[in-house]
């Protein structure tokens, strides 16, 4: 299939906002998804815990909304929070109507509960493969629209700007299975990226290999503001096992009554939270890396990022008898067998690894950024729906309720197509031998973010962190210079830039909040930082302003 020169509206991205959206687009309209991999491939299918939904009623929207507000630690955006959870029921019926099947039992719908929510309210699928069901029933709905194509294995290199709004984008092959090789230019009436968020911008993530913060980049070289890039959310129990990936442990097992423990066999979290194992995952997420670089004993330097742990830490159910694990968690048992572990049996050694950015390219309630014509949804967005931690399981719920508010906007926007600006440039692809030099430039970037800008932070380790940034930069801009590209340096390049965006973000923010973790500012400042962090064009110290939303 030969990809078409001219759409109405095209989507970047094909988790749940990509989808979501695009089916409301073809209802007016000619789309087109471009999705850097197969189809469905993407953070959304890889989400294990569940959907947070309020479906009780008023009073469990109020308790919903409170609990986001909560955990966002001030700086929730409550008009962002309130559409969340006001919408969110009918976005998830309307799932159920399309195909997408939840857990049950004698026709009831199962609910669990997670870490900072006050009661359970966590729908999943197929035990611990919520995303996978979500995508699976998405995709197969979005297929049967007849107005919508597909470009799998299809990057966006770039935006086309024209008169000061973005009018298309530049497509290119990103695998041997590309839709159409490229390279292409595409024009449209308006663009949504709903790519996704920026997990491999960090050596330990939770995240699948598309998680490069393409979108997000893309968007801040067009001109496009970015809001909240500091707060990146580890999540607090990735598998920690050498010679495994870090496998995600969803917190529904702490839910479910699993207890954390520190070498000497302890429960820690009462030193951390009142809540226990419940608690906010900015909270959980640091207490267990203080545990295991030597909390108790108080060895942890000043300047430590906290995120290598010298102690093991670990998850124990083998307290838990009212479930079957295995049957509740089949994934995450099938997985931990290969590696000889059971969920019944032994305590899963476990440690954080970055997981979710808050922040993103920053968009009123329906997905208009400050660029017009470009619009953006579900993680690569900031609504300020998250604050400066996300509520667990509200992640799914944000991507299918701002997927279709932002596909709603670009309709009602009706902006007309605009001519191109001349062809898209026709690039040479890198030689093996680059490419590998090229991964190399960027595991030293994914090194240096986890190591100086994880878990805790210091201006100190910050700025090392930027001198790490600047190197790679320079590195993979002489293969751009020499007329080269490749997936590796456009992915390498668009991590750089998100990776430039945190660290000046974080040095901004002189203060500890949420996720973001300053050992030299360890306090809450709300007298000067109760304010979004907003990254112009030209990221550097003095292009970062604090707002209201």
């Amino acid at each position: 299939m030969a990809i078409p020169l001219r759409v109405d509206f095209l989507v970047m991205g094909a988790g749940v906002a990509g989808l979501r959206a695009a089916v409301e687009l073809a209802r007016h309209g000619e789309v087109l998804v471009v999705t850097k991999e197969s189809l469905g491939e993407s953070n959304t299918h890889y989400a294990q815990g569940g959907i947070a939904v309020a479906t009780e009623g008023a009073s469990d929207v109020r308790l919903h909304l409170e609990d986001t507000v909560n955990a966002g630690d001030g700086l929730v955006y409550r008009p962002a929070a309130e559409v969340l959870v006001r919408e969110g029921p009918e976005r998830v019926a309307e799932l159920m109507e399309w195909g997408a099947a939840f857990d049950r039992e004698g026709g009831r719908l199962l609910r669990t509960r997670e870490g900072a929510h006050s009661l359970a309210r966590i729908l999943h699928a197929n035990g611990d493969a919520t995303g996978a069901e979500i995508s699976r029933s998405l995709v197969a709905f979005a297929r049967g629209q007849k107005r919508i194509q597909f470009a799998e294995w299809t990057m966006v290199a770039g935006l086309v700007v024209v008169d000061g709004r973005v009018a298309g984008a530049d497509l290119a092959g990103a695998g041997p299975l590309a839709t159409d090789p490229g390279p292409h230019r595409v024009g449209a009436r308006s663009v949504l990226i709903a790519s996704g968020g920026a997990g491999q911008v960090y050596s330990d993530t939770t995240n699948p290999a598309v998680a490069t913060g393409d979108g997000i980049a893309l968007a801040l070289d067009a001109g496009a503001a970015l809001a909240d890039m500091e707060f990146y959310q580890f999540h607090p129990t990735a598998l920690a096992l050498a010679g495994a990936p870090r496998f995600l442990i969803s917190e529904a097992l702490r839910g479910e009554g699993a207890y954390l423990r520190n070498d000497r066999g302890e429960r820690f979290m009462e030193r951390y939270h009142p809540l226990l194992e419940l608690a906010p995952r900015d909270v959980v997420a640091r207490a267990i890396a203080r545990e295991g670089m030597g909390a108790r004993s108080g060895e942890g330097k000043a300047g430590e990022t906290g995120t290598s742990e010298a102690r093991p830490v670990l998850l124990d159910l083998r307290h838990v008898r009212n479930i079957d694990l295995h049957r509740r968690f089949p994934g995450i048992s099938a997985f931990l067998g290969e590696y000889g572990l059971d969920l019944e049996r032994d305590p899963i050694p476990i440690g954080p690894a970055a997981h979710y950015l808050m922040g993103g390219i920053r968009t009123d309630l329906d997905g208009r950024t400050t660029l017009p014509g470009l619009y953006a949804a579900g993680e690569a967005a900031c609504t300020g729906v998250h604050g400066a931690n996300r509520l667990a399981s509200n992640s799914l719920l944000e991507g299918l309720v701002f997927g279709a508010r932002a596909a709603l906007a670009m309709l009602n926007d009706g902006l007309p197509l605009l001519p191109g600006a001349g062809p898209a440039a026709a690039l040479r692809p890198m030689a093996k031998e680059d490419d590998s030099l090229a991964d190399i430039f960027i595991h030293h970037l994914q090194k240096a973010m986890w190591v100086n800008a994880g878990l805790l932070r210091h201006e100190s380790t910050l700025r090392e962190g930027l001198v790490a940034q600047a190197e790679c930069e320079a590195n993979l801009e002489r293969f751009v210079e020499q007329g080269k590209t490749s997936r590796s340096l456009l992915e390498g390049r668009a991590l750089s830039r998100v990776a430039q965006a945190i660290l000046h973000s974080a040095l901004a923010r002189a203060e500890s909040r949420g996720a973001h973790f300053r050992n030299d500012y360890p306090q809450r400042d709300d007298r000067n930082f109760l304010r979004h962090s907003v990254v112009g064009s030209g990221v550097g110290d003095e292009s970062i302003t604090f707002e209201g939303w």
